[in-house]
């Protein structure tokens, strides 16, 4: 159901958060796959407790609100679902990493792929999903 009683998120502020995830899992791929622990504590706390519960997230709306930059409002309902589906994904390349299994990077190809949607076109395909869903169980099917 969509949150209204969060407050709104700012578009830019989650665009360039979306950016930071894409260099992190490109850092996961390159350099060492534990960088991924540091997308389970952010969407953790993005998808579960609300995005001001990330000191990094407010450290962002700061600094692009006094720039001026922040964009608009939106509801933060359809952000926190997919910040739900970032803390599956990097919680899945973990514990693939941890079991020995070699297909560890599949999720973050394709966590990947969708953040860079999200940054680079505005896209956000946790927020379709989320749409859909909502539609869906407002329909009763």
């Amino acid at each position: 159901m969509l949150r209204f009683d969060l407050p709104p998120v700012w578009s830019n502020v989650t665009r360039w958060e979306a950016f930071l995830t894409s260099v992190i899992c490109a850092l996961a791929l390159w350099l060492t796959p534990w960088l991924m622990f540091i997308l389970v504590v952010q969407a953790f706390l993005r998808g579960f407790v609300a995005h001001r519960a990330d000191p990094l997230n407010g450290m962002w709306v700061s600094v692009f609100k006094s720039l001026n930059l922040a964009g608009k409002q939106e509801n933060a309902g359809a952000k926190m679902f997919a910040a739900k589906l970032l803390f599956i994904g990097s919680a899945a390349t973990l514990v693939l990493l941890m079991s020995g299994a070699s297909i560890w990077t599949v999720p973050i190809y394709v966590l990947l792929v969708f953040s860079t949607l999200e940054w680079a076109l505005g896209f956000c395909a946790g927020c379709w999903a989320y749409t859909l869903w909502h539609q869906a169980r407002q329909s009763g099917t």
